[in-house]
């Protein structure tokens, strides 16, 4: 080849078409220089890296949860007022000690009169010492802690920050009145960077959990009920054949993810959702006709 011939573009490569679909590795790299520019550019890049078995599934989720965390706040995600499990302050240590065996938990919200007036918050633990405890306290008002008390709007990868710099894991959650509106614990924030945390009072795989009466009638439906389930406690027909939950059913027959305080009715059985994130239907209000 002449020496023309090699100082001719005869021989260059052809450059690779702009549509060329770039790898993760590419991207990883513009990433240290600058991109990715949005949050949905990093999760796809996680993604392209969990697809290319860099990273486990369990990973990617969790790191996607962190991620949606710094969008999400305080009320996307509290157990409503509605939902908690508060004890007034009166009550005698006996009926207190039942409370809490029944309910599993472990801090509870201690109210005066009125619902709304937090007192404390009372450990199961410190409950426990003071019922055995010799001269022990003679009221549960002396074994409350100080109720910490947050907006609804409070941002969760903040509440996270200062639930680990202060070591507690509870607060109550005003509204805009300054009412009780729910109640969150570290656990609920921590199940969104991590999926359900179950423990030794979770009944897994028990349909009596995870359908809940209500004092007014009532229903509290967790999404991941199975149909059949479902069928069987009301004597409903719906089919399982293409969705195996309750949520799935419903956010099929809505047609989109629902979210919080959308509405449907199907038959006799009416649905309103009670939670839900980007990712999944939690919960359902469920209110049946002719009951």
């Amino acid at each position: 080849m002449s020496e023309d011939d090699s100082s001719s573009g005869s021989t260059s490569a052809t450059p690779d078409p702009p549509e060329r679909r770039r790898s993760w590795l590419e991207r990883l790299g513009s990433a240290i220089t600058g991109e990715p520019d949005t949050r949905d550019d990093l999760v796809e890049l996680l993604r392209d890296a969990q697809s290319d078995g860099l990273i486990e599934a369990d990973t990617l989720r969790m790191m996607e949860g962190a991620i949606a965390v710094s969008d999400m706040t305080v009320g996307d995600v509290m157990v409503p007022r509605s939902q908690m499990v508060s004890l007034p302050v009166d009550a005698r240590f006996i009926e207190l000690m039942k409370q809490v065996v029944e309910s599993g938990h472990s801090r509870f919200p201690v109210h005066g009169e009125d619902k709304d007036e937090i007192l404390g918050i009372l450990l199961a633990k410190d409950l426990l010492r003071g019922v055995v405890a010799d001269n022990g306290p003679r009221t549960v008002r002396e074994l409350l802690r100080p109720a910490v008390l947050i907006p609804e709007s409070k941002k969760l990868n903040v509440l996270l920050r200062e639930f680990r710099q202060s070591r507690n894991h509870m607060a109550i959650v005003i509204d805009e009145y300054g009412g009780v509106a729910g109640v969150i614990t570290i656990e609920d924030v921590l199940e969104e960077i991590v999926g359900e945390i179950d423990d030794e009072h979770d009944e897994a795989g028990n349909p009596e959990a995870l359908i809940a009466a209500q004092a007014d009638g009532q229903y509290v439906v967790d999404a991941l009920t199975p149909i059949e389930d479902f069928n069987e406690r009301f004597g409903a027909d719906f089919d399982d054949d293409e969705y195996d939950t309750i949520g799935g059913l419903v956010t099929a027959a809505i047609g989109h993810l629902p979210e919080a305080g959308e509405e449907l009715t199907l038959g006799r059985f009416s649905f309103r959702v009670a939670s839900a994130d980007a990712r999944r239907l939690h919960a359902l209000h469920l209110s049946i006709h002719g009951e």
